[in-house]
């Protein structure tokens, strides 16, 4: 079965609308990866400042080979004003590691 990555991000309240649309503007840049399954950026409702950044492999090497290539592209290449690289907006973050044992899908009409 799959793997599924969470990154954690702790997003102070005043960079939120700067991480999402930094994501925004790489829309596209993982779903063309092998082995790639999902993707989904969740943020916080209340209680937390963390972002959860959900992925969903087929294979640990699928995420690996994306990590080592595609990925380092996507967030070491950007620059903002004054051809300098922009500030992180996350002031910390930290990857969880699960497999998939079971799932479920809503039954079709």
């Amino acid at each position: 079965m799959s793997i599924v990555k969470i990154n954690v991000l702790e997003v102070p309240a005043e960079q939120r609308e700067v991480l999402e649309k930094r994501f925004a503007s790489r829309a596209g840049s993982v779903e063309n990866s092998d082995g790639f399954e999902w993707f989904e950026l969740l943020r916080p409702i209340e209680g937390t400042d963390q972002y959860l950044v959900y992925t969903r492999w087929a294979t640990e090497a699928d995420f690996e080979k994306w990590m080592a290539t595609s990925m380092r592209g996507a967030h070491g290449g950007g620059t903002g004003e004054g051809g300098e690289r922009p500030k992180p907006a996350a002031s910390g973050s930290s990857l969880w590691s699960f497999e998939v044992v079971q799932q479920a899908a809503p039954k079709s009409a």
